[in-house]
């Protein structure tokens, strides 16, 4: 039977949430809270229900107490007024028998509600300590809940830490800079063989003019022949 219930508690907190093929302990969780909180109505209402018979118990044995003592005293007034006269004494043995009857069943009535009203108060103390049971664990599940929970967040940031560390391939980082690395070397190099080759292609008539300074010299012999064709001369400019 407990295995039956077992497997309808698994079904229903499937029905709450998919389970991928194993419980998963927060819906678990969950679903046990939902049953404890039933159970707490449950038991409330049962609760109140005991409740109301140990005070219909409790206003019979008063109602009993009442009547016993009210026949008793019309036993008495009864007895009372055949001895005035009143009454015949043979009726009022009769009136006061009966009477003293219906004292007997009221006092017996009396003790049968005393009996029920002790029977439903041990009922309401027991239940009252089952509903304070489950309301403590209603409270202690659902603490264990929200530490649950915020286990199963760490324990999901942590773990996808971990493997995310464990998925970074290290060596494969160091060979990738390395490889960087050469291909910037090599770049670089093949910078330097161009600037080689573009030095070792230029002309003969570079390096001449790379030796002399034409623009100077055109400029000095011009400037040269502009003094001789104004007749200024070198000792002239000096003056």
């Amino acid at each position: 039977m407990k295995f039956l219930k077992r497997l309808f508690k698994i079904g229903q907190a499937e029905v709450h949430s998919a389970i991928d093929g194993i419980e998963d302990p927060i819906k678990m969780t969950e679903q046990g809270i939902r049953d404890m909180k039933q159970d707490l109505d449950k038991s409330l209402e049962a609760l109140a229900q005991v409740k109301a018979m140990s005070i219909r118990s409790k206003n019979e044995v008063e109602e009993y107490g009442a009547k016993s003592e009210d026949y008793n005293e019309k036993a008495m007034l009864i007895l009372k007024k055949a001895q005035s006269g009143g009454m015949e004494s043979q009726e009022a043995d009769r009136l006061a028998t009966e009477a003293l009857i219906k004292k007997e069943e009221a006092f017996a009535g009396q003790n049968r509600a005393i009996a029920d009203k002790e029977k439903f108060d041990q009922n309401v103390l027991q239940m009252e300590g089952n509903v304070q049971t489950i309301k403590q664990n209603i409270s202690k599940w659902e603490n264990e809940l929200k530490i649950l929970r915020s286990r199963v967040k760490v324990a999901d940031a942590t773990k996808t830490l971990n493997k995310q560390m464990a998925q970074l391939d290290s060596n494969g980082t160091v060979a990738l800079l390395e490889r960087m690395k050469e291909k910037v070397a090599q770049e670089e190099a093949l910078a330097e063989a161009y600037g080689e080759i573009a030095n070792n292609s230029k002309s003969v008539d570079d390096e001449i003019d790379k030796a002399i300074n034409i623009k100077q010299t055109k400029a000095t012999s011009e400037l040269e022949k502009l003094k001789e064709q104004l007749g200024i001369s070198d000792s002239n400019s000096q003056n």
